[in-house]
């Protein structure tokens, strides 16, 4: 492939053929590439006039395995989980936790709090005691400023839930926040979240014009935007059962030796960086997958999650293990903004598909859904890690990935499946079963 030699202009203003074509002329057979795109596109030409207006600069689809985890039972529930992902063991881990949960109780979750939080950044030079002190004021004020902005979102039971000015001048001279919760009921809510922030920055400034004593000169506003940090949008979820119960979850192993590696290698998770990073990357897979699939941005949780296992000081496992009264509890904590309506929930056909897979949750059920998915993951992953070593089970899920990547037949497949069954999975050795068989 040439690389670009000069600046491309007006790019965006392109229709998606044009852009395809212009992308394709740097390839070395533009004509094939240009199919290998196109074959890409949806057939139906409204829907994909939808996916080509999500974005910016469409020119094809990047299609991700669409699964289902089905036995999810939530508080009495029973849920058809969709989970949006490649990773092929993700799936078949979550599903079997969710059965082996299933027969023991289920999933038990709750959403602790669902407020979302985001911030007015600005600079402020004239007295800081005064301003602390007309806060009352400046808050009423403010509720006042943004009716226009809050008023539907109130009429649904939602709106502006706090509003704290932070002096954060230690931190950088003359540096404060007005630190705003909010409550977007089913909405995710960032666009209403950041349209009150800004609007705040416009009437702070105006109070100050009108307020005798202050100058709004001693006034800059540098930003006003939502946090991904959302520690005031908590939800809980765990598995509980008696250790007896236990009995036969691991070959070879008692139930009570089970648990205490079990528990061991969590309290790893709650010690040591290295191991909770990837820990909790495992509670991720589950949790990203459902929020891919019902159109809610995964990397916002992605953020807030890492900074939540980070929120005292030291990053621990999200995920944490009791033992008491001979029963076995395991259990997740993870703030999680998610919306029902709105942004591409509505908009994207699959996403729509999803949410209505799981009866048309709410908000916060849907928070649930995706912590137990999370939570399954993670026991799916320390069950395995602890008994029979992860890379066994994922590598034989693996076992259709290096079949496509050696291109075998639909026969050649079949026939390898069944080979490794009872044999360790690698690149290598596929490689070698195939040209084996190939021989005859």
């Amino acid at each position: 492939m040439k690389l670009p030699q000069q600046v491309i202009r007006g790019f965006s203003k392109k229709t998606q053929t044009e852009k395809l074509e212009t992308v394709c002329h740097f390839f070395d057979d533009p004509e094939k590439v240009f199919r290998d795109f196109e074959s890409f596109q949806h057939p139906d030409p409204k829907t994909q006039h939808i996916l080509s207006q999500i974005s910016e600069n469409t020119i094809t689809n990047y299609p991700l395995p669409y699964n289902v985890a089905p036995n999810f039972l939530i508080n009495g529930k029973m849920y058809m989980v969709p989970m949006v992902i490649e990773e092929s063991s993700v799936v078949a881990a979550a599903s079997a936790a969710a059965s082996f949960w299933a027969n023991r109780g289920g999933f038990r979750a709750k959403v602790l709090s669902n407020h979302k939080n985001g911030q007015l950044h600005f600079l402020y030079k004239g007295d800081a005691g005064k301003l602390k002190e007309a806060m009352p004021e400046i808050r009423e004020f403010l509720l006042q400023h943004t009716k226009p902005v809050t008023s539907n979102m109130e009429r649904r039971g939602g709106g502006i839930a706090g509003i704290e000015l932070r002096d954060l001048r230690e931190d950088l001279e003359g540096y404060f926040q007005l630190h705003v919760t909010f409550n977007t009921m089913d909405a995710m809510g960032a666009n209403f979240i950041n349209s009150c922030l800004e609007e705040f920055g416009a009437g702070l400034r105006e109070w100050l014009n009108q307020a005798a004593g202050f100058d709004p000169k001693d006034f800059e506003p540098l930003m006003a935007i939502l946090s991904n940090y959302n520690d005031n949008c908590l939800v809980e979820v765990s598995v509980s059962c008696s250790i007896k119960e236990l009995e036969g979850a691991a070959k070879g192993l008692t139930a009570e030796e089970f648990v205490r590696r079990f528990a061991l290698a969590v309290k790893i998770a709650e010690n040591d960086v290295s191991r909770a990073t990837t820990h909790n990357k495992g509670i991720m897979n589950g949790v990203d997958a459902v929020i891919l699939a019902t159109g809610n941005d995964f990397r916002a949780i992605e953020a807030g999650a890492h900074a939540w296992a980070a929120h005292t000081g030291k990053y621990r496992s999200l995920s944490s293990v009791e033992l008491k009264d001979n029963r076995f509890t395991f259990s997740l904590l993870i703030p999680m903004a998610l919306g029902t309506v709105g942004g591409l929930t509505g908009v994207h056909p699959l996403a729509a598909r999803s949410l209505e897979m799981l009866g048309h949750p709410s908000a916060e059920e849907l928070m649930m859904i995706a912590a137990a998915a999370g939570l399954a993951n993670n026991f799916a992953a320390v069950k395995s890690l602890t008994t029979t070593g992860i890379q066994a089970g994922h590598m034989r899920m693996h076992l259709i990935n290096i079949l496509l990547q050696l291109k075998a037949s639909k026969e050649e497949t079949g026939l390898a499946q069944e080979y490794f069954v009872d044999r360790k999975v690698s690149h290598q050795a596929v490689q070698e079963y195939l040209a084996a068989i190939r021989k005859g």
